[in-house]
């Protein structure tokens, strides 16, 4: 599928489930990673990630198309289009839409963050952070003692 096949696919879903015309741009944004879709405010445009489509086919390339209409109509009328407003929630159980897209299968997992652990050399207590600290800056918050640093911790 190019831009122009995504154009003419958007402007059919607009005028079969929200019976409103599309008049704007409806294309692939090959920068897109982390999100199916993008309703874009200032140009009233549609991005897509073409991802979706290739993994995951297009029932889901669809929901996406549907989800970002939504924004769109809503936002052309002046009503919530945001994904908090009760509005928005309504039209979207209405023609069918996803609340959020799925996750792509080939996407890599976020690896574990480190947790560097601090023990105070009074009372023992155990401080974890994820950022180091400056151990003769700070000290223990019940008995003001010095903190020394036990190790890392891999965090899930």
């Amino acid at each position: 599928m190019n831009d122009q096949e995504l154009q003419l696919l958007t402007e059919r879903i607009s005028k079969e489930y929200f019976q409103k015309p599309f008049r704007h741009k409806a294309y692939f944004n090959p920068r897109l990673r982390t999100t199916g879709g993008r309703y874009i405010l200032s140009t009233h445009n549609i991005d897509i990630n073409k991802s979706y489509l290739d993994q995951l086919g297009r029932e889901e390339l669809i929901g996406i198309i549907k989800h970002e209409l939504c924004h769109y109509h809503l936002h052309l009328e002046g009503r919530g289009y945001q994904h908090k407003d009760k509005d928005f929630r309504l039209l979207l159980e209405q023609v069918g839409a996803p609340r959020f897209c799925s996750a792509l299968p080939d996407r890599p997992k976020r690896k574990a963050a480190k947790v560097i652990a601090y023990t105070c050399s009074g009372c023992g207590q155990l401080y974890k952070r994820r950022r180091s600290i400056n151990t003769s800056k700070y000290v223990c918050g019940k008995c003001r003692g010095r903190l020394v640093k036990s190790g890392e911790i891999k965090a899930d």
